[in-house]
């Protein structure tokens, strides 16, 4: 590993910069990606050590570096473990390139990294075959939200449409039901069972749906709470949705 050869890299700005994923298990799902574009691994000692606890480097160069330069250039609230990996964005997918498609998750409009990377990292638990966002209003790739994914954006395809409600048309066409979540629904989530492919739809916190994509849904539903907040997160939603709609199938 390389010493003092280089000079300190510019603070990482996530909104315009390349592309650093950070801790252990997200550098290490995407050292396992082959369809990862991998610049630079910067990784201290002890870093480097445990990475390569869970399997081969590969041709990546390393830079040996410290804790504080990596809370430099990554800020002082990423929890990175002594490693953190230049990378290209992860290669997008298209609806063709899945096949079959049994389980997915569409997101309209979600813009927070945190949500989006959480529930990457859900739908990835309960077995989807793919997230879908919106090419506008929607997060870059960045490490915040690749941390929250825990190593789902190198497992679970992420496909990236510019026209939700033709993509929606799509999927019904390719016979999946589409569940739209929203709290002021008619009828309240049960479990599913069967197995009737399903994409569970869910819209970003306060707005939630837009008017046409509620149109395009097959069904509307609700998730009742007895509790005075009636109201979650909607990667809290998501993990509840893939929870019962996954509970009844073989």
């Amino acid at each position: 590993m390389s010493r003092n050869k280089f000079p300190p890299k510019p603070k990482y700005d996530p909104d315009t910069g390349p592309v650093y994923l950070y801790g252990l298990h997200t550098v290490r799902a995407a050292l396992d990606n082959p369809r990862r574009s991998k610049m630079e691994l910067l990784a201290t000692p002890n870093g480097l050590n445990r990475l390569k606890e869970g399997g081969e480097i590969g041709k990546v160069p390393v830079r040996e570096t410290t804790p504080k330069e990596l809370d430099r250039l990554l800020g002082g609230e990423a929890v990175h473990q002594g490693v953190a990996l230049e990378v290209d964005p992860v290669s997008r997918f298209g609806l063709d390139d899945i096949n079959p498609l049994r389980l997915v998750v569409v997101l309209d409009q979600v813009t927070d990294p945190h949500n989006v990377g959480a529930i990457l990292r859900t739908a990835c638990a309960f077995g989807a075959d793919a997230v879908i966002t919106t090419a506008r209003h929607s997060p870059r790739e960045t490490g915040v939200m690749a941390k929250s994914a825990s190593g789902a954006l190198d497992f679970l395809p992420m496909i990236e449409v510019t026209n939700l409600g033709n993509t929606l048309e799509t999927l019904k066409t390719r016979g999946m039901l589409v569940l739209g979540f929203d709290s002021e629904a008619p009828a309240s989530l049960k479990p599913r069972s069967g197995d009737t492919p399903l994409a569970i739809v869910l819209g970003a916190e306060g707005k939630g749906l837009r008017q046409r994509t509620r149109e395009l849904c097959d069904e509307m539903v609700r998730l009742d709470m007895s509790g005075p907040i009636k109201s979650l997160n909607v990667s809290n939603a998501a993990a509840i949705a893939l929870f019962a709609a996954t509970a009844g199938r073989s």
